[in-house]
């Protein structure tokens, strides 16, 4: 019987260590290799070098070294990656489209290629005139270049739609662990309580609304506190600046946290969560906080409403981002009623169960 065989592009490597995608990576490529897959990942390495091979959990990597940094850096490995893989004959699934012209290798090889396509990446605010065309050319060319293509939410495939057929397209969402017990002292440690704090984790980036969201909260005492993750500049960034300057004394500022565990113990020991993101499909970081059993309050975006489902507060701006707070945490008992709809939508669509085995039917199809 011939070997199920799968080749990653797309993302830095397994393990994860970098973001949502190299998540789902690590998380797809270890359920196929338990159900018989053999799973080849394509690894970044900073530096120079041949590029070698190793294992990792039942997954073969393929490790190719690169001394550029950045963006210039992401573009030749992706190349490296992509031209490596035209060697084979093997099935590739694609994470992302920002070098989706490189895959113009595997298609004139006759390579099947399923492309994850992301978000509208050429649609955020903090890119320039050149990137945002790069990445508009590319978003194009994933359509026409990928075999097949997945959407990680309704309004991606909506997107997705004006550009080629709908049944080119299916969509799968992003998944995250169900949380059922964590330990506190990662909370202890930077000075919180649990049951008594809010987080939001994103990149300090207007699109992701942090500056209305921090001015909301922030508007009169609140009894519990607000803890940002994620990295500040405020001596190099006035947007960074303009935030840290709009805090109270009950928003805490606790940087960029790396490790997974950490990350888990805070959104696990957390009331709820404050998600601002306006641009995107499905964002990794509020499946996360569903599965935390967090109460949302979230951008009312038709993205994050399809996520986190109709029982989350929503808001468009820092007035109504304030009074979806206020009524929120003077209310614990419909806080608690929102957690448990919240929890409901999330077992329902999103565990990472539903979603890799959703994963491996499509590339099944494709294998034959």
């Amino acid at each position: 019987m011939q070997t199920k065989t799968l080749r990653i592009l797309g993302t830095r490597g397994v393990p994860a260590a970098h973001g949502g995608f190299e998540t789902f990576a690590e998380y797809l490529a270890r359920y196929l290799v338990g159900r018989g897959w053999r799973v080849i990942v394509y690894c970044q390495d900073d530096g120079e070098g041949p590029v070698f091979e190793d294992r990792w959990e039942g997954i073969e990597r393929i490790r190719i070294p690169v001394a550029a940094e950045g963006p210039k850096g992401t573009i030749v490995f992706d190349w490296k990656a992509t031209a490596h893989a035209a060697g084979f004959s093997d099935l590739c699934l694609t994470l992302g489209y920002n070098t989706a012209v490189f895959c113009t290798l595997l298609r004139l090889k006759g390579i099947r290629n399923v492309i994850n396509m992301d978000g509208i990446e050429w649609r955020r605010q903090k890119w320039g005139t050149a990137a945002k065309l790069w990445f508009w050319a590319n978003d194009w060319a994933g359509c026409w270049l990928g075999n097949h293509l997945v959407a990680d939410n309704p309004g991606i495939f909506d997107h997705l739609a004006t550009r080629v057929s709908k049944r080119k397209i299916t969509t799968i969402p992003y998944g995250a662990d169900k949380l059922s017990e964590m330990p506190d002292t990662p909370v202890l440690e930077r000075g919180l309580a649990p049951g008594k704090y809010w987080t939001l984790i994103a990149r300090a980036e207007p699109e992701n609304s942090i500056l209305e969201i921090v001015r909301a909260f922030s508007r009169r005492r609140r009894g519990v506190k607000l803890a940002i993750l994620g990295r500040y500049e405020p001596e190099r960034n006035a947007y960074h600046r303009a935030v840290q300057q709009a805090a109270s004394d009950e928003v805490v500022f606790l940087g960029a946290i790396y490790d997974p565990a950490v990350v888990k113990s805070l959104r696990f020991h957390a009331t709820g969560y404050l998600h601002g993101h306006q641009v995107g499909g499905t964002n990794p970081s509020l499946v996360e906080a569903m599965g935390a059993g967090n109460a949302i309050i979230a951008h009312g975006n038709k993205f994050n409403r399809w996520v986190v489902g109709p029982d989350a507060r929503f808001f468009s701006d820092e007035e109504s981002c304030a009074a979806a707070i206020d009524e929120v945490f003077d209310d614990q008992e419909a806080l608690g009623a929102m957690r448990e709809k919240i929890i409901e939508r999330y077992d329902e669509t999103l565990t990472w169960e539903k979603v890799l085995a959703q994963y491996e039917r499509l590339l099944l199809d494709w294998l034959r």
